[in-house]
């Protein structure tokens, strides 16, 4: 009887012994991890600024004069050669027509002293007439000579004058509202100066601003402070509406000046516009690769935790047990992290379920 009891007490302890073995073994939490990887990549960073026109051509009226026509609508395209503002040019023609009255009779007076001279030349060898006769005769023509150059020269600058009062655009491009309208008096020394800009829009540049620390820290010791062509590559636009644009950009120079505000270095870079999709002032978000690729330990998004401005993840150890660590992030590469500091390669992380751990937790872990 005494036996029979003992047994059943045993199998009472062992089913409990069971019970507890298999409740502990529910209450572990089954939880993805993933291995972080190391792969070479670059630095990536973004900016923001504008685009701006390569270029921009100021229309300057080199002659003063009334306004006689503005061939253009404002804010449209115009070719290269096409005329845009046209001063009356009456006043100039009536130069150019005494410039050249004033050349034909240079010519003929021209004329006359070279015969002169022709004819005094061979009488002066055989004492015909006087050797200050011949003297007189040479100044003449010499004189009359000059006196052709000069009316040419103000022909020519008389014609220039005319030419100027069709003012034409030097490129393609986008040409701006003028505040000069037909009939003002406009031209060096007025309030009509200037009349108006094109700007290319072939090509449009933007202005990345890095700082100083982190330019010294990406670029080789060896190259020049002025000349950063190697250090940006992969130069992507993404435009207002998230989308990237179709052409890469390239490094066009640095600027000369360090801002003295920002500690910033400015490169400015240049994208193609064939096609007319960016304008000049639009807003403008670039990424780029900066300086060289190196080894970068990569983990998924999902395993890192941002609250206040501490970034963190749960790293699982050797004996199945979890704990919070801190790390310092890098840039994204499509759904990964970069992590700086904080993270070895090949340590295993959380992947999610993280608000459920707690420092010191036993998990089951689930490869990804």
């Amino acid at each position: 009887m005494n036996r029979f009891l003992l047994l059943i007490q045993a199998i009472a302890a062992l089913a409990v012994g069971c019970r507890h073995s298999i409740s502990q073994q529910s209450a572990l939490l089954h939880v993805k991890v993933v291995a972080a990887k190391v792969d070479t990549l670059p630095e990536r960073m973004t900016f923001i600024g504008t685009l701006d026109s390569n270029f921009d051509a100021v229309i300057q009226p080199r002659v003063n004069g009334y306004l006689l026509s503005a061939n253009f609508k404002s804010g449209q395209p115009v070719k290269r050669g096409s005329v845009l503002f046209t001063i009356d040019p009456a006043q100039f023609s009536t130069a150019m027509l005494a410039a050249q009255a004033t050349l034909e009779s240079a010519k003929a007076q021209l004329a006359e002293a070279r015969n002169n001279y022709e004819r005094a030349v061979p009488l002066a060898r055989i004492n015909a007439i006087s050797r200050s006769q011949l003297d007189q005769y040479t100044a003449t023509y010499k004189a009359t000579r000059a006196a052709v150059q000069s009316a040419e020269q103000t022909l020519r600058a008389a014609q220039l004058d005319v030419g100027y009062t069709e003012l034409r655009a030097p490129i393609d491009g986008i040409v701006a509202h003028s505040a000069a309208h037909v009939g003002d008096y406009v031209g060096p020394n007025t309030q009509f100066e200037v009349l108006t800009t094109v700007s290319s829009v072939d090509t449009l540049t933007v202005d990345l601003a890095i700082p100083m620390n982190r330019y010294l820290r990406l670029a080789p010791a060896e190259m020049s402070l002025y000349d950063n062509a190697g250090l940006l590559s992969q130069i992507y636009l993404l435009q207002a509406d998230g989308a990237q644009y179709p052409y890469e950009g390239s490094y066009a120079y640095t600027r000369k000046d360090i801002s003295a505000s920002t500690g910033t270095l400015v490169f400015v870079v240049k994208f193609p516009n064939p096609d007319n999709l960016l304008k000049p002032g639009q807003f403008a978000r670039v990424r780029a690769a900066v300086g060289k690729a190196k080894p970068r330990v990569l983990v998924p998004q999902l395993c890192v935790s941002q609250m206040q401005g501490v970034n963190s993840v749960w790293v699982m150890a050797a004996d199945s047990t979890v704990h919070y660590r801190r790390v310092v992030l890098g840039n994204t590469f499509e759904d990964m992290w970069c992590v700086e500091e904080g993270l070895m390669p090949e340590e295993r992380v959380v992947v999610s379920g993280q608000m459920k751990l707690r420092d010191g937790m036993k998990i089951i872990p689930q490869s990804r």
